[in-house]
């Protein structure tokens, strides 16, 4: 499954699934399979620390000041962005919870994030924002349903 996942993400020219399927692929060639709990448990952590970082960098170089902050908050891209990162906090919390009580759900995470990246030139950086909005969409699916 890892090789033809590599082979997709080479088709796709997405150096994100290349890198993470070739470092898995090392892990389990080389006995190194303690990692799996480890990265499992720890290693949606780890991304979001390392995406907020990058986030956070011009603001710790000095590109961005106080004033600047502060003038782009309240105007309404700002504002739009001030609820945007609200709702988006929000379902990201639904998708850990989804997560959690159905993780077999997972595989079409990835599913979804590769026909992301090969058909809409997508970035995978939101897997609990896909739980989220997955999770946000099944009520929805139930109630139509019946």
């Amino acid at each position: 499954m890892l090789v033809a996942l590599l082979l997709v993400g080479i088709v796709a020219q997405s150096n994100l699934i290349v890198t993470a399927t070739c470092i898995l692929l090392v892990i389990k060639f080389t006995n190194l399979q303690v990692l799996f709990p480890l990265l499992e448990k720890r290693g949606l952590e780890l991304g979001l620390l390392f995406l907020m970082l990058s986030i956070l960098v011009p603001l710790a170089n000095g590109m961005v000041s106080v004033k600047d902050i502060f003038l782009n908050t309240v105007s309404l891209p700002g504002i739009l962005a001030v609820a945007g990162g609200a709702v988006a906090t929000h379902l990201n919390a639904r998708g850990l919870t989804l997560l959690k009580v159905d993780p077999e759900i997972v595989f079409g995470m990835v599913l979804g994030s590769i026909l992301g990246i090969v058909f809409l030139h997508g970035v995978p950086v939101g897997p609990l924002m896909a739980a989220g909005i997955a999770a946000l969409l099944m009520p929805l699916v139930k109630r139509l349903r019946r």
